[in-house]
């Protein structure tokens, strides 16, 4: 039996194909081994993984695409922690930006970008996809994603810089002030994932002139940044993957349009393309 994992910093989506060909999905929180160890991840799967684990014993292969997954020590971090719960498992581990291409681009050559909690952006050869200078992380980077999206709605808020309604609305949905900001921001775990969670807010305010300037600033500078660092990003699809490409797919397509990249594939959970993708190769 066959396991598929895609991995972001806020969740990992599972699929397992039983030995009848039946699909079985499972949901764990993210194992990004940039803000993880193994010790973390392996504390995570033993948790919230205990129906998956009950296969263990028929599973042969298992395929883990993650973010944070872009070197060899990183890839051993998530290796080492699910083979204590699989260790007859042969265990493949790979970036996340590998799978999406694998879940959008096939064999073709493209462009496969990930907007979700982070954003990266790689271009794919039809076999591998090849290493560039993005995906710094939210602190430096994460430009038009809901890590950016939630620093923007956040400093605007503190700074007093929403229009007043909408101030007034954020203010009674999430009852912040600066210490407890502060506090999660730089004093806790996971601080990317906590700050993606205001990203929502901008679905609920989505018709305002504010949501759509701070869409179009987000997903614009996202462009300028990632996809245009590509002399010939113009003679390739762009394919998207994240819940921000996905529920803003409007927003995304009109600002692709007007700076002439052409979009391909906008899927919100790369994961069933992803196995149909392994499956293929298998057979």
């Amino acid at each position: 039996m066959i396991l598929v994992a895609d991995s972001g910093s806020s969740k990992t989506d599972w699929l397992l194909q039983l030995k009848d060909g039946e699909v079985k999905q499972f949901r764990t929180a993210g194992l990004n081994p940039y803000f993880l160890t193994e010790k973390e991840i392996a504390k995570i799967i033993q948790e919230q993984a205990v129906d998956m684990i009950a296969y263990a014993a028929d599973i042969t292969e298992i395929y883990f695409f993650g973010a944070g997954c872009s070197s060899p020590d990183r890839h051993e971090i998530v290796s080492n922690a699910i083979s204590q719960f699989f260790p007859k498992s042969y265990i493949s581990v790979d970036s996340d930006l590998l799978g999406c291409a694998y879940a959008t681009c096939g064999h073709e050559k493209g462009l496969c970008c990930v907007l979700g909690t982070g954003s990266n952006i790689s271009f794919f050869d039809g076999e591998d996809i090849h290493a560039g200078k993005h995906g710094l992380g939210f602190v430096l980077g994460d430009e038009g994603a809901g890590t950016w999206f939630g620093k923007a709605l956040i400093t605007d808020f503190l700074y007093g810089n929403m229009p007043h309604d909408i101030g007034l609305k954020f203010e009674n949905e999430y009852h912040l002030d600066k210490a407890t900001v502060i506090k999660r921001v730089y004093q806790t775990p996971n601080a990317n994932s906590y700050l993606a969670t205001f990203a929502r807010f901008i679905s609920e305010i989505r018709q305002t002139d504010y949501a759509q300037k701070l869409l179009q600033k987000g997903l614009l500078e996202f462009i300028d940044t990632n996809i245009k660092s590509y002399p010939q990003y113009h003679r390739y699809k762009c394919h998207f993957v994240g819940s921000i490409a996905y529920v803003f797919t409007d927003e995304l397509t009109l600002v692709c349009k007007e700076n002439g990249v052409q979009i391909g594939k906008i899927i919100k959970q790369p994961i069933h393309d992803l196995l149909a993708f392994i499956l293929s190769r298998e057979n």
